[in-house]
């Protein structure tokens, strides 16, 4: 692959990042939500390794986010009329940015509530 195209690669997946940001509402709030709790990290002078989790976390979420996205164009394209499957489909990889952000508010609180009762 010459300098061209790997930079193309980068390119097509920042427009890929782009139309997740500004399409879906869902990312918007994870975007939010990722900033202020690493706003928080950074006033509260969380150590770097518990600002690893949380940084983990987010990008956990935000990709579980956009692989949602991607199945749910990828369904919508097939799918022209209502299918049992591409429900299950669709509800699945939800679910699967739902376990995400589960997780991503349980590492939170584990990370910033001992420094904020103090």
């Amino acid at each position: 692959m010459d300098v061209q195209n790997f930079l193309k690669s980068f390119t097509y997946a920042a427009a890929g990042l782009r139309h997740a940001l500004f399409t879906q509402r869902n990312m918007r709030i994870h975007f939010a939500a990722a900033l202020l709790v690493l706003g928080l990290a950074l006033y509260l002078k969380i150590e770097a390794h518990d600002l690893l989790f949380l940084i983990f976390s987010i990008t956990l979420v935000i990709m579980a986010e956009m692989f949602n996205t991607a199945v749910e164009a990828v369904v919508d394209l097939y799918v022209q009329t209502y299918h049992p499957l591409a429900r299950v489909a669709k509800n699945v990889a939800a679910g699967a940015v739902l376990v995400a952000a589960l997780n991503s508010i349980a590492v939170a609180y584990l990370v910033l509530y001992p420094r904020l009762a103090q």
